[in-house]
């Protein structure tokens, strides 16, 4: 596959749809105008003003498309993951956001709301979708985030570091000892597939880093079941815990966390597809004054 000089950009975007859509790309049009954006650096609304005329295909593109249809992952290509307000910088070594955890960082907006100063930690945070979300959008919070992948950590880094988020490189089971019972909230998107499920997209399955992807054992558990406890440990007494999790593990971690006895209000959360994709609850005890 070629464009040249002759080919303009409205008949490329075309065949590279077409591409992409045989290549099984789940949203071949959205990849396509992406990608020649990523080259053209216009913004999705000019360039497909640009389609309705006769501007050229850009250098390089039919090469992106190539990439795209052997399920590369679009962020891989362009460097660039949109995740709520933020551009994070991604690529190999580092989990891809995706647009379900968004609603995660809604819960703890909403429950900080009001709050003065909150101190709130991110346990496993990956590219630092989430700790660098809140500390872009809640006014004087002071963000915590965990990350024990050294690749993750350096793309964490990267994002975080404009934001003011204190990014540590360790074990969400033991990291951040010195601030046992001081955070107002703990958040957490752990890894949690099952070790026998193998995600279905070659996007995931291939790209996304194993540790990010795989929560130990046959369940998938050990690090959702070893979040909460780091969280029952680093929390204040009436404290807010949220974790994402497969929607299949909703009941088997409330069910888990019932049983240490000491979380209240616990409750499971849907996303925007109805899936039921978080719980949250609060750690016993009263707040301290």
């Amino acid at each position: 596959m070629t464009f040249g000089p002759e080919d303009s950009l409205a008949a490329a975007v075309s065949q590279a749809t077409a591409i992409l859509r045989d290549a099984g790309v789940p949203s071949p049009r959205v990849d396509a105008e992406l990608l020649a954006d990523h080259l053209l650096g216009v913004g999705l609304g000019r360039l497909r003003a640009m389609m309705l005329g006769d501007s050229p295909a850009p250098a390089g593109y039919a090469d992106l498309v190539a990439e795209r249809a052997q399920r590369i992952p679009l962020q891989h290509i362009t460097g660039v993951a949109h995740f709520r307000y933020l551009e994070l910088a991604v690529g190999p070594g580092v989990f891809i956001p995706r647009p379900e955890t968004e609603s995660v960082v809604q819960l703890v907006i909403d429950h900080v709301k009001g709050m003065a100063n909150p101190r709130i930690v991110d346990l496993g945070t990956g590219s630092g979708a989430i700790a660098g979300s809140l500390a872009h959008e809640v006014p004087g919070a002071e963000v915590h985030a965990v990350e024990f992948s050294p690749f993750a950590h350096a793309w964490a880094k990267k994002n975080l570091a404009p934001l003011g988020v204190k990014l540590v490189l360790g074990d969400l089971r033991n990291a951040l000892q010195e601030h046992n019972g001081t955070f107002d909230v703990v958040v957490s998107n752990p890894p949690y597939i099952p070790a026998e499920a193998i995600p279905n997209e070659p996007e995931v399955a291939l790209h996304d880093p194993p540790e990010a992807l795989y929560g130990g054992g046959a369940d998938g558990m050990e690090l959702p079941t070893a979040a909460a406890a780091s969280a029952a440990r680093l929390l204040i007494p009436g404290g807010y815990f949220v974790m994402e999790h497969a929607e299949v593990q909703s009941h088997w971690i409330a069910r888990m966390m019932e049983r240490t006895g000491v979380w209240t209000e616990i409750t499971t959360h849907l996303d925007l597809n109805g899936k039921e994709r978080a719980t949250s609850a609060v750690l016993s005890g009263p707040r301290p004054d």
